[in-house]
């Protein structure tokens, strides 16, 4: 990692820490000038654990119709949304948004077994690779159901979210979403 190289051409990520050692390992937090790989790791299996967290937040604000296909769109709308929660939280973004995936990230959930002819739910742990991805699919749902209820840009939204995950706020989704699962799973132990 150089030193030189900063996040969006502002943002240092020098000091950003996975605290979450079953996590780290996913979540890739390299220097990268612009998060755009152009899909280089697709034919890999696992190979998005070597993309930016930065990049794979950006492919999945573009899941709705609002910016499907139009990565520029959600490229800039990232890239405010951490200059939003630089300026609300006096913090690195990146590292806000670390914290953020390691509290939305469920650690147990329900799978189906099939006994015969009845299906039982059974509690299973998470892999950390499903758990980054689905705190990434937290995270952004929960800002683009956020911006559809309001007026507030999507680039408010995403750091608001960012913001109440990375401080573990239960009334935000992603989190919300997460103790839902983890509610479900305790049920089926």
């Amino acid at each position: 990692m150089t030193g030189n190289v900063l996040l969006f051409g502002r943002f240092d990520v020098s000091d950003v820490v996975v605290r979450d050692a079953g996590m780290a390992r996913y979540i890739d937090v390299s220097a990268v000038a612009v998060p755009h790989s152009g899909g280089k790791h697709t034919s890999k299996p696992f190979a998005k654990a070597k993309m930016s967290i930065v990049e794979r937040l950006i492919n999945g604000m573009m899941r709705t119709e609002d910016f499907t296909g139009k990565k520029l769109k959600a490229y800039r709308a990232v890239e405010r949304s951490f200059v939003i929660v630089q300026e609300k939280t006096k913090l690195n973004p990146l590292q806000t948004l670390v914290d953020a995936l390691q509290h939305a990230a469920p650690r147990e959930e329900v799978t189906r077994l099939q006994y015969g002819g009845i299906s039982v739910p059974k509690a299973v742990d998470v892999a950390p690779a499903r758990r980054v991805d689905l705190a990434l699919r937290y995270l952004c749902t929960g800002a683009l159901e956020q911006s559809r209820k309001s007026k507030k840009p999507i680039e408010e939204c995403l750091a608001d979210e960012m913001i109440a995950a990375a401080k573990n706020d239960v009334n935000c989704y992603s989190v919300a979403k997460k103790e839902e699962v983890e509610r479900v799973s305790a049920s089926a132990r």
